[in-house]
């Protein structure tokens, strides 16, 4: 069996731009949106991405695998309110190990930054007990070489 080796192309910043309206169940009684929801915004975000690059959680699936958050942050800026219509940018951050790392940028419908944020996801085998993977998947190594990411030596 010939070893492969990656080399990153760190340089190179893959993002997805969507759109949500904020509904009315989103806010509080002040009528802005409930902090907790910022994080299903992220989800709105990556599932966008996800399906423009590729590398949808169905995507995923087809290849035995799950990806679970074990991390993510918020901060907070300005409020959205019902009714607002909020850009979310979604951005790859790359990394050598077996994780998927997101970056998230919202904005409200004046161009203004209401929220940033990050998630951290991990590979886990969808199959049988969901065994942590410690290598990077190849269907996701195969993803990374089509978007321009990594090389490999042969």
């Amino acid at each position: 069996m010939m070893k492969r080796k990656m080399q990153s192309k760190n340089n190179k910043e893959i993002s997805f731009t969507s759109q949500v309206r904020v509904r009315f169940v989103e806010t509080d009684p002040l009528g802005i949106v409930w902090h907790g929801n910022y994080i299903q915004y992220f989800e709105d975000g990556r599932e966008a991405f996800g399906r423009h690059h590729g590398i949808s959680y169905l995507d995923q699936k087809k290849f035995g695998y799950a990806t679970p958050i074990v991390k993510s942050s918020t901060e907070h800026k300005l409020p959205l309110r019902y009714g607002d219509i909020a850009t979310i940018k979604t951005i790859y951050v790359d990394s050598p190990a077996a994780k998927m790392i997101f970056r998230y940028e919202i904005y409200n419908q004046n161009h203004k930054l209401v929220c940033t944020g990050e998630t951290v996801q991990v590979f886990v085998e969808d199959i049988g007990n969901g065994d942590l993977s410690l290598t990077i998947p190849s269907f996701f190594i195969k993803w990374k070489q089509k978007e321009g990411l990594i090389e490999l030596d042969e």
